[in-house]
């Protein structure tokens, strides 16, 4: 059972009502797209909620660099804002990057500093020094939570490491999908990873985070759409992993939408939540195809919100903006 609720509190200041209890066992919070020299408003608001955990998204800064030591200082930067340092002392934060934390735009596996890289990210991140993380090619890894009504786990993944080369149309100036077959966003390793780490999981809920969109393929931006066989790929190991409650969480776009698919063999619709624009949205939004589309879309700045409960097998999910304000609100069934 599907069971959409929405709150257009987009252009609204005002408190929205809360939707009616969920019950929630265990609360996500996300989100990507963030300046450190940009205020943010939602630190506080992420904070009211008291999550089990915080995910960065991507793009937690903007670098764009290959020089370490200026990585290391807006790393550092971002540490010393009021509010963030005041969820890292209260909420776990795990999480991937994107290209602007990656150091260059729609940058992928050609990327000369990504090694260097890799470890300032994994040091921002608190990663011990002793972590196999440290050594292994990409920042993908997998963290397990567990409470008294059940497990959850978040499958982060990397898709710039191993991400080969985009196609740009050079009228349009906006990207085309590779030739079928051609081209990967994880590459073999971490496609392997993926498939035992889904094939393996006794969790209740496995979220997948994504930097990029995996549904929504026609705008001409960053997707897995670039790579049309990837994505097969990935619906199809969702499908016979047999992995439970699984579900997509994204970033990058600067606006919010849920985009949903039938999977085949698949009991329930794939989703995927794009929550992008911390800091900065795009304001300027006039539309764009989403074929996968739910709902409207969100270009003010905003955070997601994932509620878990595990007797109902409910998940609620929720944009949510300054002051708390529930822009839009999905709820589906497990």
């Amino acid at each position: 059972m599907l069971i959409l609720v929405f709150f257009l509190g987009c252009k609204t200041t005002s408190k929205v009502t809360e939707p009616p209890a969920r019950n929630s066992d265990f609360v996500l919070t996300f989100g990507s797209c963030n300046k450190h020299t940009i205020e943010n408003l939602l630190w506080d608001d992420i904070l009211e909620l008291k999550p089990d955990i915080w995910v960065w998204g991507g793009d937690i800064v903007y670098a764009d660099t290959e020089d370490m030591q200026v990585l290391r200082k807006i790393y550092a930067a971002q540490n010393e804002v009021k509010g963030y340092r005041k969820l890292k002392s209260k909420v776990s934060i795990i999480g991937s990057w994107d290209d602007h934390d990656y150091g260059v735009n729609d940058g992928g596996v050609e990327f000369a500093a990504k090694k260097e890289s890799q470890q300032e990210f994994l040091n921002f991140m608190g990663v011990p020094q002793e972590s196999a993380r440290r050594n292994q090619e990409g920042i993908y890894t997998v963290h397990d939570y567990e409470v008294q009504q059940g497990k959850i786990k978040v499958i982060i993944l990397d898709t710039r490491y191993f991400r080969t080369a985009i196609i740009e149309d050079q009228k349009t100036r906006r990207n085309i999908a590779n030739a079928y077959g051609e081209g990967t966003v994880l590459g073999d390793t971490q496609w392997q990873w993926l498939e035992e780490t889904l094939t393996n999981s006794d969790a209740d809920f496995n979220i997948i985070v994504s930097s990029i969109q995996l549904l929504s393929n026609e705008h001409g931006f960053e997707t897995w759409g670039n790579f049309p066989h990837e994505v097969d790929r990935f619906k199809k190991l969702i499908a016979t992993s047999k992995a439970n409650g699984t579900m997509v969480l994204s970033g990058d776009r600067h606006i919010s939408e849920f985009s949903r698919v039938k999977v085949d063999e698949l009991k329930y619709p794939l989703i995927d939540f794009t929550s992008s624009g911390l800091t900065h949205a795009y304001a300027k939004y006039s539309g764009e195809v989403n074929p996968f589309r739910v709902g409207e879309v969100v270009f003010t700045e905003s955070f997601g919100v994932v509620h878990f409960n595990f007797e109902n097998k409910v998940v609620t999910f929720e944009m949510r903006g300054n002051d708390g304000v529930i822009l839009e609100a999905l709820q589906q069934q497990y």
